[in-house]
């Protein structure tokens, strides 16, 4: 203990040489603290920014794709539970260290299908040295499309397919492990080690890495996926695509290495603090270092009693204080109320950027960057506007209800027109465009002659304005290049294409959608809505943390956690997915199965995602509703209590005053 107050009082030279250790400094372990959140966040939440662009490089429904990212949930609470007991008894900083190097290893790991596959192919227009035919119409040339037929559906190609999922799950599974002792035990040692004066200032500031994390992420999958797939393995002249192509596939992986990097970085200083750091001095208060003995022995005591309790009675204890809390109608309705909260926002992390994809023709690129750059930071500020309309009127807990309420019911009323904010679904020769029409049954007959593979997929946009699944599938016969880049610049011929008698022309991409005027109204209109959802955040939290005993608050705040993973996080983007999965209407097949969606119904995608939304949006408004209607209740039972009790005493008190001698002078 005298060393500990030598720490913190720096009476000589050596005891100086001990003050400038940054180790012993807790504002540096803040800074560590926050770095490490960052980057952790980075990994994690990279794969959402990245998740429609895996789908398209390895053929995975959206619902294999949900599950992927919802299963690193799975390796957090299974431990997570136990955070709470092992909690001061080991050494802290050490178990956070071994957490990001977990992490770090998770972001290796999902990075590694790229290395261990062959090159991205896709069907090409020009003969290139990775194909050595062209999916042009070619009348009476059969087998030349050897590169599309299932001849290369070999066993290899199906087993190397599973491998590549077993290495993202195992890498989910990791990265839920790394990730559990991060923020509680960084939390609890800058709350035992920090003055009471700047513990919540601290606390504030990783808080705010947290809710940053997320929005820096899908800035990185907006940067990286602007670089080709196989960048490190092809020249730049070799690629054929644009970043505008629907075949083009960004860089998914380069970002998991940008990320991991910084997390094992971020790992290194953790190895070196103590177990126990002196108790951060206040300047001008002498008795800093008794209070900061005191703390340090209540601590230690503290940690004593918690090895006493062994772990059999630990878990034995937990199931009591569970149901204790789930008894309690306000706390039950409140953690509700936010697993709903939750599912949405797994749906809206998980494949918004899809969604804008889709929805409105955009890259994957700059998806990712209105996610990032407006979606997210909407959310933020409206955490921090309800964080502040809570200190500044000091709300009681009926006040916090009804501002969850009202947050919630502006929100409903933003997010309803989201529903028809939207664009039709491109009318697609023999997909979305055939039965109904004359030119449908044209397009069969036009294309006859060229052999077409069901597998080609190189979407044309014709000049009469109908997309084409491929250049064969117009009829086309002749193509035109850009001699500089190797680009198309268009395709001739179209026996399909027909204007005025004549054959037509098309240009490579899709046709796009014609509602791009829909598109801003509908980012302004989420981001109102996601700002007012999230000014119910703080007072929830208040609502949680008053109404349950004092003693139970540690496990209660626990308990929300892990039901938030396991009833939304978890489930999540696994029902968001299956739901996005019923609205495909033309599927890529790989050896002989489904893979990832060609073209959605774009009028049911939009229904059923945001549907979906708004379903939970509903949810979370009526379990606040209800929360407000019990408090309001238990408010006006306290009152009338507090009258009738204070009645008799008044005519007791009356009748004493009537009787005392005094009265009569």
């Amino acid at each position: 203990m005298t060393n500990t107050t030598a720490k913190s009082s720096c009476p000589d030279q050596t005891q100086k040489t001990l003050c400038r250790n940054p180790f012993l400094s807790i504002k540096f372990f803040v800074f560590c603290h926050g770095l490490l959140q960052l980057s952790q966040l980075l990994v994690s939440g990279y794969l959402k920014s990245s998740i429609s662009t895996i789908e398209k490089r390895y053929g995975l429904s959206s619902q294999t794709s949900g599950l992927l990212a919802s299963f690193n949930e799975v390796g957090n609470t299974l431990l997570i539970v136990f955070i709470s007991y092992f909690g001061s008894r080991v050494h802290r900083p050490r178990f956070i260290g071994c957490g990001a190097i977990l992490v770090s290893l998770a972001g290796f790991l999902m990075s590694l299908p790229h290395f261990i596959t062959g090159p991205y192919e896709y069907d090409r227009s020009v003969a290139s040295m990775f194909s050595n035919t062209t999916d042009l119409c070619q009348p009476g040339v059969l087998g030349s499309w050897g590169n599309l037929s299932g001849a290369n559906c070999t066993p290899h190609a199906a087993k190397e397919n599973h491998e590549v999922l077993l290495v993202m799950f195992i890498a989910q599974v990791l990265l839920g492990v790394g990730g559990v002792p991060i923020q509680p035990f960084g939390i609890s040692y800058i709350d035992d080690f920090a003055s009471e004066r700047n513990s919540p200032l601290y606390l504030g500031i990783l808080f705010s890495f947290t809710v940053i994390g997320p929005g820096v992420a899908f800035m990185l999958g907006s940067a990286m996926l602007r670089f080709y797939v196989d960048i490190d393995k092809v020249t730049r002249g070799e690629v054929q695509l644009t970043n505008k192509d629907p075949r083009w596939v960004g860089a998914w992986w380069l970002g998991f290495l940008v990320a991991a990097s910084l997390v094992a970085l971020s790992a290194v200083p953790y190895f070196f603090f103590p177990q126990e750091m002196p108790k951060e001095v206040v300047s001008g208060k002498e008795s800093s270092s008794k209070k900061s003995e005191d703390v340090l022995s209540q601590l230690r005591s503290r940690s004593e009693h918690l090895q006493n309790l062994s772990l059999t009675k630990f878990i034995k204890h937990f199931p009591v204080v569970l149901l204790r809390n789930l008894r309690h109608p306000v706390y039950l309705l409140v953690v509700l109320a936010q697993v709903n909260l939750s599912a949405m926002v797994a749906g809206l992390a998980t494949f918004m950027a899809k969604f804008l994809e889709r929805q409105f023709s955009l890259t994957a690129s700059l998806a990712n960057m209105v996610i990032g750059a407006v979606n997210i930071p909407g959310a933020m500020v409206g955490i921090v506007v309800g964080g502040a309309i809570l200190k500044r009127f000091q709300m009681s807990l009926r006040q916090c209800s009804a501002m969850c309420v009202l947050g919630m019911f502006l929100c409903l009323l933003l997010a309803f027109p989201l529903l028809f904010l939207g664009c039709p679904t491109q009318k697609v020769a023999g997909v979305t465009y055939s039965e109904s029409s004359e030119f449908g049954h044209h397009a069969m007959e036009c294309n006859l002659h060229c052999n077409c593979p069901e597998k080609a997929y190189n979407p044309i946009c014709g000049s009469n304005a109908i997309e084409y699944i491929s250049p064969c599938s117009a009829g086309c016969r002749a193509v035109n290049i850009n001699t500089d880049n190797n680009l198309v610049l268009n395709y001739t011929n179209c026996s399909c294409i027909s204007e005025n008698g004549l054959e037509g022309f098309a240009k490579p991409g899709t046709c796009g959608t014609s509602c791009s005027h829909l598109f801003l109204p509908f980012v302004v209109l989420s981001c109102l809505a996601g700002i007012l959802a999230s000014t119910s955040h703080t007072p929830s939290f208040m609502l949680i943390l008053r109404s349950i005993q004092p003693e139970d608050k540690s496990f209660a705040v626990g308990i929300q956690f892990m039901l938030q993973r396991v009833l939304a996080w978890m489930p999540g983007p696994v029902l968001y997915g299956s739901a996005i999965d019923t609205t495909c209407i033309l599927w890529e097949k790989k050896c002989h199965r489904k893979a990832a969606c060609r073209y959605y119904d774009n009028n049911l995608f939009r229904q059923r995602y945001l549907g979906l939304q708004f379903f939970f949006e509903v949810g979370a408004f009526l379990c606040f509703v209800t929360v407000y209607v019990i408090l309001r209740r238990q408010e006006k039972e306290a009152n009338n209590a507090a009258e009738t009790k204070a009645d008799p005493e008044k005519e007791k008190l009356a009748g004493n005053s009537i009787k005392s001698p005094e009265s009569k002078v």
